[in-house]
């Protein structure tokens, strides 16, 4: 590698108007991240360029390989996080150290190739725009790194957030894209604004910046990774859902009352089918089978909520086992209410377990949320 420094003239100076900054995030991206910093230190911009890893405290020595890569060029620096993660902060932190007024976000597992970097600054600077994705579904596009149905259900999903992001970003073909070129003196403002807990980076930095930014596409060629396996699972794909309702509801309720919103319409399926089980299969009259039922979603509640809502602060071991009786402690009281009112209206306004279960919990919803939040995960 090349050892060379870029130069740090102070204010006003070419060199603080003029450069690039590679923002890689990683974890557990040993396998691939030499391959990908080398081939980008071998682009040639005509600008001074800075590669920047934010690593999550990779388990399996990417952190060190970069640090290793850092001491032979200078113009890769770390950083290392420790007690925080998660793809979205790992992007803005990286954005918000950046040293130059042009930013790339790009995938380090080798799936975005270094030499869209330069066809993307070009359009950026060319067409004047703040922002240029680079597209997996443009007509030049190639996608050799995603399964059919991968690619399907990516199609799908960059439907429904063109339908929830403002009309201005209807023309985006992939608004999801995991590689993109900033003009941060327009988007840091936006960047500083950017909900970590998202989705996806670049569609959150769309939702909030209400159709003011420039923004244009190139065609990607996105490719195998070149170590590893994808981290999709369940949680992300919970996230997508809770972004889409967020962004739709014009973001005025916070992310997680949405999720915990959500997780409670599953435990209200759950508590009327363990109620219509009870009294159907084993006879319980309705006043006996309803406790059951309410605790029984309570429990589930907290499990999924444990695994979604406050994943970055999940308890496990024992500690999930205190979390679901301090959980069911805080809900004791409008479980009461909920079983209180939903037998009041049972017995006294219309003998119906439907009706009466939904208006006992309707009341508990709030103070679930608010002391769960507070008292079980620790969150404000």
């Amino acid at each position: 590698m090349q050892n060379t420094v870029s130069s740090t003239a102070g204010p006003g100076s070419e060199a603080t108007n003029r450069g690039l900054s590679i923002v890689l995030p990683t974890f557990n991206e040993g396998g691939s991240i030499q391959r990908v910093i080398d081939e980008l230190l071998q682009l040639e911009m005509g600008d001074p360029i800075e590669i920047l890893v934010v690593d999550d405290d990779s388990r399996d020595g990417t952190a060190d390989l970069v640090r290793h890569l850092a001491r032979q060029d200078a113009r890769v620096r770390i950083i290392q996080r420790v007690g925080r993660s998660g793809l979205a902060s790992a992007i803005k932190e990286g954005l918000m150290a950046a040293l130059h007024p042009v930013a790339v976000v790009m995938d380090s597992d080798g799936q975005h190739q270094p030499s869209s970097v330069r066809d993307a600054v070009q359009a950026l600077n060319s067409k004047k725009l703040d922002v240029v994705a680079g597209s997996r579904f443009l007509d030049h596009s190639e996608i050799r790194g995603l399964s059919h149905r991968r690619t399907d259900g990516s199609t799908i999903a960059n439907r429904l957030a063109r339908w929830s992001l403002p009309s201005s970003y209807r023309h985006l073909t992939d608004c999801m894209s995991g590689f993109i070129v900033l003009q941060l003196d327009r988007c840091l403002p936006l960047i500083r604004q950017v909900d970590v807990n998202g989705f996806k980076f670049f569609y959150e930095l769309l939702a909030i910046s209400r159709g003011r930014l420039q923004v244009g596409e190139i065609p990607l060629s996105f490719q195998p990774r070149l170590h590893g396996a994808s981290k999709l699972d369940l949680a992300i794909l919970w996230d997508f859902v809770v972004s889409l309702l967020h962004t739709a509801t014009l973001r005025l309720l916070p992310r997680r009352a949405i999720s915990f919103g959500l997780v409670g319409a599953s435990g209200v399926v759950v508590q009327l089918i363990t109620t219509a089980l009870l009294m159907g299969l084993i006879g319980l009259p309705f006043q006996h089978a309803l406790p059951i039922a309410v605790i029984t979603a309570a429990s589930s509640n907290y499990l999924v909520n444990n695994a979604l809502t406050f994943r970055d602060r999940r308890q496990s071991g024992r500690q999930l086992l205190r979390g679901l009786l301090k959980f069911l402690l805080v809900a004791s009281l409008p479980a009461l209410a909920n079983v209180g009112l939903a037998t009041s209206f049972y017995t006294l306004v219309q003998a119906h377990a439907l009706w009466a279960q939904l208006a006992g919990i309707v009341v508990v919803y709030v103070w679930n949320y608010a002391a769960s939040s507070r008292f079980v995960w620790n969150t404000p």
